[in-house]
């Protein structure tokens, strides 16, 4: 059964990571030159708003708009979602990528 990837974590963390999250989405909307509302368009969201709970971590983006928001955003998808998922997964992102330094734990 799949769980929630933050369960079983610290709930302040969790609220750190989110927050953290979405201060970079917003960044990346900025440097893209797009409002909110420019943003939910390119990406198939309905309501605007929702870019702004992205934004302030009391919503995630949903996995099946992953590649729409990298192209919006004109990254790389793999490097977006890589990039995200030390916000959204970061134990799954741990394991795969190793420290938040990128150094692989069996390395040392």
């Amino acid at each position: 059964m799949y769980g929630h990837p933050q369960h079983g974590m610290d709930t302040d963390e969790v609220t750190r990571l989110r927050h953290l999250g979405g201060r970079w989405l917003r960044i990346l909307r900025e440097n893209a030159n797009l409002s909110q509302r420019g943003l939910a368009d390119q990406v198939g969201i309905e309501y605007y708003s929702f870019i702004s709970q992205i934004e302030t971590g009391r919503g995630r983006i949903p996995p099946e708009r992953y590649v729409a928001f990298a192209k919006a955003f004109k990254i790389d998808p793999q490097i977006f979602v890589r990039e995200l998922m030390r916000y959204y997964d970061p134990l799954t992102h741990e394991l795969l990528f190793g420290e938040e330094d990128g150094q692989d734990k069996t390395q040392r």
